[in-house]
C-alpha cells in the first residue's frame, strides 16, 4: 500500500485523458437494479474497455463443461458471468473460474489493466493479472449484510493491503476506512439529474400504478433485510386511504416477510429507464430503510434521485441522509409509523416552488459525470506514478 496523506474527494490533480483496460470484479449483476457501478463504468466505457466480471452461476445443464458467458449491454463494456458445474464450492470453485478467466484474458489481450473491485471476495480470480493500478470502489460494509461470506473480512483486508486507492460511497464509509488505507477517497453516490427530471412534468402513468388511489407514498430500491417492514406496515395502518407503492426486487427475504396490506403494493422490480415515469404519479418519496449493521454505512444514491425528481423525501435517519440531506432541510427525517406519517403530511403541503429550488441548488454541486471526471484524474495519476522507473523498483 502506498504512503500519502488521508484525502478527501475535493484534493483531485487534473490529468491528461489516457486509454485504459478497467477490469471489474462486482458482487452485483449488471443487469440487476441500476446503481453506482453501472453509472460509474458505463462512463468509464465511453473512452476506455471495461471488463465487468459478475460472480459465478451453476450451469444450467449439469453435463456442460465450465465456460463463460460474454454479454455487449453498453458500448465500451463487456460483461462475464461464469457458469460452473453446481457441485463446485469453495477453493474448487475458485480454481475454475480463475482458469476460465486466464482464457479470457487471453483472448481480449489484456494487458496492464486497471484491477477494480466492488467486492473483496474475487481477489483470488485477480491473482494472474500484473495491475497497472488496483482499486477498491467500497459502495457497501459488505460484512455487514445478510448472509456475508466469512472470509469476507479476512478478503478485505488483503486488498487493502494491495490496493493503491480505495474509493468509498459516503462519508460514513469513508471514516470507517481512511485509517485503514492512506490513499482513501470520499466519492459519495451521485445522480443522473436529467434523468431523473422527467418526473417532474407530467408523464402517463404505468399501466400497473394507473389504478392506484392518490395520495401515493413510493419507494423504488432492493427490499431485503434493510427494508423497515414494521415502519411501512404501521404507517399503511395508520393511513388507509395512503397507496403505499413499492418498486424493486425482493433478496434475501421471502414475499411472506414483507408487510401485506390492501395499501401496500408490491409492483416488481422496474428498468432504470422506466423509474421517472413511475415517480411523477407518486407524491411524496419515502426511504424506509431500518436501522441495523446493514445500514449503518450506506449513502443512497435514491435520496438525490429522488429530489431530482422534485418529489418531498422522508427517510428513517440514515446516518449519511440525516447529514447533509437532513440537517439542511432537503430530507424529513423520521424513525416510527406516527412521526412518518406527520412528516408525510407536512411534505403534501409544503410550497413546491421553494422546495423545487432547494433541491436544485444542492444537484448543482454533483453528477456522475463529475465524479467519473475526479475519479478518472486519481486513476490516471497512480498509474502513471506506478509506470515510473523508481516505482517499479520499490
Amino acid at each position: 500500500m502506498a504512503n500519502g496523506p488521508l484525502t478527501a474527494v475535493g484534493q483531485i490533480e487534473e490529468g491528461t485523458s489516457d486509454f485504459m483496460d478497467i477490469i471489474c470484479f462486482s458482487h452485483l449483476r449488471w443487469d440487476y437494479v441500476w446503481q453506482r457501478p453501472q453509472h460509474l463504468l458505463s462512463r468509464f466505457g465511453r473512452d476506455d474497455r471495461v471488463v465487468f466480471v459478475e460472480e459465478p452461476l451453476p450451469s444450467e445443464d449439469s453435463a456442460r463443461p465450465a465456460s463463460v458467458e460474454r454479454t455487449d449491454p453498453t458500448p465500451g463494456v463487456t460483461v462475464l458471468r461464469p457458469r460452473v458445474p453446481a457441485d463446485q464450492t469453495g477453493w474448487e470453485l475458485e480454481r475454475t473460474v480463475r482458469g476460465l478467466l486466464g482464457i479470457e484474458w487471453a483472448r481480449l489481450r489484456v494487458s496492464r489493466p486497471v484491477v477494480w473491485f466492488y467486492t473483496p471476495m474475487a481477489l483470488p480470480l485477480a491473482l494472474d493479472l500484473r495491475a497497472a493500478a488496483t482499486v477498491y470502489d467500497c459502495m457497501d460494509e459488505l460484512a455487514a449484510f445478510k448472509e456475508a461470506p466469512e472470509l469476507l473480512p479476512l478478503r478485505e483486508r488483503a486488498l487493502l493491503d494491495r490496493a493503491d486507492l480505495v474509493f468509498t460511497g459516503g462519508p460514513s464509509l469513508f471514516e470507517a476506512k481512511r485509517r485503514r488505507h492512506a490513499h482513501t477517497y470520499c466519492f459519495p453516490s451521485s445522480v443522473d439529474a436529467v434523468h431523473f427530471a422527467q418526473a417532474r412534468v407530467k408523464q402517463r402513468d404505468p399501466l400497473d400504478q394507473r389504478e392506484i388511489a392518490r395520495p401515493r407514498i413510493g419507494f423504488f430500491g432492493v427490499l431485503d433485510e434493510r427494508f423497515d417492514r414494521e415502519l411501512v406496515a404501521g404507517m399503511a395502518e395508520a393511513c388507509p386511504g395512503w397507496s403505499f407503492v413499492m418498486l424493486g426486487p425482493i433478496a434475501k427475504i421471502g414475499r411472506e416477510d414483507l408487510p401485506a396490506k390492501e395499501n401496500i403494493h408490491y409492483l416488481g422490480m422496474k428498468r432504470y429507464t422506466d423509474l421517472p415515469s413511475y415517480i411523477a404519479g407518486w407524491d411524496v418519496a419515502l426511504i424506509p430503510f431500518a436501522r441495523n449493521e446493514a445500514t449503518r454505512y450506506i449513502s443512497p444514491t435514491k435520496v438525490l434521485e429522488y429530489m431530482a425528481a422534485g418529489k418531498p423525501v422522508v427517510s428513517t435517519s440514515i446516518p449519511d441522509i440525516v447529514r447533509p440531506y437532513g440537517e439542511q432541510g432537503l430530507a424529513r427525517i423520521a424513525d416510527t409509523p406516527g412521526a412518518a406519517v406527520i412528516a408525510v403530511r407536512e411534505a403534501m403541503t409544503e410550497d413546491v416552488n421553494h422546495r423545487l429550488a432547494a433541491f436544485d441548488r444542492y444537484l448543482s454541486t454533483t453528477s456522475w459525470d463529475q465524479t467519473y471526471r475526479r475519479m478518472r484524474d486519481l486513476i490516471e495519476a497512480t498509474v502513471r506514478r506506478r509506470a515510473l522507473p523508481s516505482a517499479q523498483a520499490n
